[in-house]
């Protein structure tokens, strides 16, 4: 599929409102109007999924603790529906988007992108919006507030600036104006961890962020590649086109796994998602297959999920695709509890089919590939010290001003590398 980033589109954002209570209210309408939470019925342990609007107003929100919220207000009613039903509308909500355009980018189970620009020549976007809202609430008793813009980012935020059943277009030139009065944590893609500590440093408003006279407090908090790449989304910088294979892995193998515990901890995470790269990985080598992308799935106590891939070269090598899903992980993960984790090996081929070499080490067994890659950081090591190679995230600290204490520039030491690994 073609990416460019030059021709103007016109992307919407959907977003489901209070998807879950949407889906316990039809399966129950005299839920409907009434103070309601998802969670772990008839119990006090646990905490709230989500909740209903009505619930909001008594200051009860995710991520609160049963405990509490029945401190706010006794009586809540605690509702807990099979996963599967859910599944449900989303997949009437997919089919239901199929009507209007065929490229969609599912986000997570109640969100998702769509490219409307060859729709919007026939109809004003605004027209399809409200058509779509609308039937969406009468036809499937879904609310959903859509944002539209030129960029998926932009129209994420526009989805985001008015619920229940808003609709808001950001155009790039409009973007600063819109959004600068909204408070710093409404920024699409600053965990939970960072804003407050923004906050601290004075940044309370994306005009806050803006305001380049702030920089400096605000690469305290964060590196500058972050930075760049946030203010770049905010000014209308970024993704234009629809990733159709962002959520989908063709001839995968994969695994999830559901925790009854809590998980925050990246530590934690990393440790649980690579005794699920082993397990799958172990069937990736016996079937003798070749994987091109690495995906992952975090699940959060709300049910959001989120799925990202990343295709790099075709691999068996075990540590080179974890890191792959290391990355991943790190670049998305956002500080959230997660109750169920996933990662999966796709694109395969089997080895013979792969005509050429698919990595540095791809015509060496196992052995032959450790002891090739043991004997490369010795020798590295000897050469430049003992603190000159890092692995994983750690390679992140190998930079100019590290290395140049070993009396040698970054890109000398890797082109060094490189040049040690090729003979």
């Amino acid at each position: 599929m073609e990416k460019n980033q030059n021709k103007a589109k016109i992307i919407f954002h959907i977003d489901l409102n209070a998807f879950f209570c949407a889906v316990a209210e039809i399966y129950n309408p005299a839920l409907r109007n009434t103070a309601f939470a998802i969670g772990r019925e008839n119990s006090n342990y646990g905490v709230i999924s989500t909740c209903s609007y009505e619930a909001r107003k008594y200051k009860i929100h995710s991520g609160m603790s049963l405990k509490e919220a029945f401190s706010l207000l006794p009586n809540l009613n605690i509702v807990s529906l099979p996963y599967e039903k859910y599944v449900y509308y989303h997949n009437k909500f997919i089919d239901f988007l199929k009507e209007y355009t065929s490229l969609i980018e599912v986000a997570s189970i109640d969100e998702a992108y769509l490219d409307m620009t060859e729709a919007s020549k026939q109809r004003h976007p605004l027209v399809l919006a409200k058509e779509m809202q609308t039937r969406l609430l009468k036809e499937l008793k879904l609310s959903s507030s859509i944002g539209i813009a030129p960029t998926l980012y932009l129209a994420k935020m526009g989805s985001d600036y008015k619920k229940p059943l808003g609709i808001t277009v950001i155009r790039k030139r409009e973007a600063k104006e819109i959004l600068s009065s909204l408070p710093v944590k409404d920024i699409h893609g600053i965990g939970k961890k960072t804003y407050p500590l923004l906050m601290e440093k004075g940044i309370n408003t994306i005009g806050d962020f803006y305001n380049t006279n702030n920089k400096d407090k605000i690469l305290e908090v964060m590196s500058l590649e972050y930075y760049t790449e946030i203010l770049d989304k905010l000014n209308g910088n970024s993704r234009n086109y629809i990733d159709l294979d962002r959520n989908s892995v063709s001839e995968s193998i994969s695994t999830m796994k559901t925790f009854d515990r809590r998980l925050n901890s990246e530590d934690e995470i990393l440790y649980e998602l690579r005794l699920l790269a082993k397990d799958i990985h172990k069937r990736l080598v016996k079937e003798n297959y070749l994987a091109k992308t690495v995906s992952i799935t975090l699940r959060d106590i709300n049910f959001k999920t989120v799925t990202r891939s990343k295709s790099l070269e075709y691999s068996d090598d075990f540590y080179y695709l974890f890191d792959i899903a290391t990355d991943l992980f790190l670049d998305n993960y956002n500080g959230s509890y997660l109750r169920l984790i996933g990662i999966g090996f796709g694109n395969l081929i089997k080895n013979d089919e792969l005509e050429e070499d698919y990595n540095l080490f791809s015509n060496l067994d196992n052995k032959e590939k450790t002891a090739k890659i043991s004997s490369l950081i010795e020798d590295f090591k000897n050469r430049f010290g003992s603190y000159a190679l890092f692995f994983g995230k750690d390679s992140k600290n190998l930079t100019t001003s590290s290395t140049s204490k070993l009396g040698v520039e970054a890109p000398e030491v890797m082109d060094t590398l490189f040049t040690k690994v090729k003979s």
